[in-house]
């Protein structure tokens, strides 16, 4: 019997739907949980925590022949997301599941061996992007239901175990949907942590003046002194005098933090410009992104925000030159020979060093 759930991949910031189907052979001879449609390592370890996470949840697996495919078949599959979209199919196709219940619906979850969904990354752009392809309905980990919410339009399902979810796709026990509440921008003035009020750093009303210029006109500058004399500091203050993000900016900067995993369960919504201060010895892929994987670097999560280099002539001459095309155009590139991606990089730039010995 075969069995189609709907699961999403991540591609940079955006969302890619992924049609998990599922074969089940109940004839074959020797059993066997084949995985194809270019899983990495960790969707392949799927198939074991979707077998303990059927028996752990009182479901019945049958030790037979399964079939996964994970179309596009041609789109790398990445991260532990497709487990409950796996499990789902898996009960699905052996008549455990009604598949009326599975229309229109997107799975998104990771399993644990007792069965329990937990938390995945990404989370809100894949939610945007069913909400996009007319999905109706979402099932996403309980702890991840906030941050799904921050979508309009969409039917939220916070899923505690898989127990759970087959009751309620059979109509035993309904689970409520998550209504999520209005998002606030404004509603909190208090500085993020971090964040040096402005109005409490003393003196240096030269330095001062020339950093509100720059929050005011998003000019770069450079900070020079001898060490003690308040260089951080003053740059720590710098986001506390910049405007308040709007709604738009705000999940424009939580759509990244959310596919860099940085997001607070209860409060997904990140209501203040971000601050990034990475050390001088990052690497390149650090600071503007990369990876086999590509992933937002520094520059990206402080998108919206400010980037603090301290000492920054103690960084390599490499990772500075890299940073020339992102001040100007305001995004980042990252080709790969698989393709390219673009993030967002749109950041105002801080330096601060020492003069040099002879002053």
């Amino acid at each position: 019997m075969l069995a189609i759930v709907r699961a999403c991949a991540l591609i940079g910031l955006d969302g890619c739907l992924v049609d998990v189907e599922v074969d089940f052979n109940p004839r074959a001879g020797i059993p066997a949980f084949n995985i194809v449609g270019l899983p990495d390592s960790a969707v392949k370890e799927s198939r074991e925590r979707v077998r303990a996470a059927i028996k752990n949840s009182n479901l019945s697996f049958p030790n037979k022949v399964y079939v996964v495919n994970l179309s596009p078949a041609d789109l790398p599959k990445h991260g532990p997301a497709y487990d409950l979209a796996i499990a789902v199919g898996a009960l699905a196709a052996t008549d455990q599941i009604p598949l009326p219940a599975l229309e229109n619906s997107l799975f998104i979850g990771e399993l644990s061996l007792d069965g329990s969904v937990r938390h995945v990354k990404g989370v809100m752009p894949m939610a945007y992007t069913a909400y996009q392809q007319g999905i109706e309905t979402i099932y996403v980990a309980a702890e991840d239901a906030p941050q799904a919410g921050l979508v309009n339009g969409i039917q939220i399902i916070p899923v505690e175990s898989l127990g759970q979810l087959v009751e309620h796709l059979y109509g035993m026990n309904p689970i409520p949907p998550y209504t999520p509440e209005p998002p606030s921008i404004h509603a909190d003035d208090s500085l993020p942590e971090g964040v040096v009020d402005f109005a409490d750093i003393k003196g240096q009303q030269i330095v001062k003046r020339a950093l509100e210029i720059a929050a005011g006109g998003n000019h770069n500058a450079l900070l020079t002194g001898s060490p003690g004399v308040g260089k951080t500091l003053l740059a720590r203050a710098i986001p506390g005098i910049l405007p308040k993000l709007s709604l738009e900016e705000a999940l424009e900067v939580t759509r990244i933090y959310s596919v860099a995993d940085l997001l607070q369960g209860d409060h997904p919504l990140v209501k203040s410009r971000p601050f990034r201060a990475p050390h001088h010895t990052i690497s390149q892929a650090g600071l503007v992104g990369g990876g086999s994987v590509p992933k937002p670097g520094e520059i990206s999560l402080a998108h919206r925000g400010v980037i603090f280099l301290d000492e920054i002539v103690e960084m390599g001459q490499r990772s500075l030159e890299v940073l020339r095309q992102p001040i100007e155009d305001k995004i980042v590139t990252i080709s790969r020979a698989k393709g390219s991606l673009t993030f967002p990089a749109n950041f105002l730039l801080i330096g601060a060093l020492n003069p040099c010995p002879q002053g």
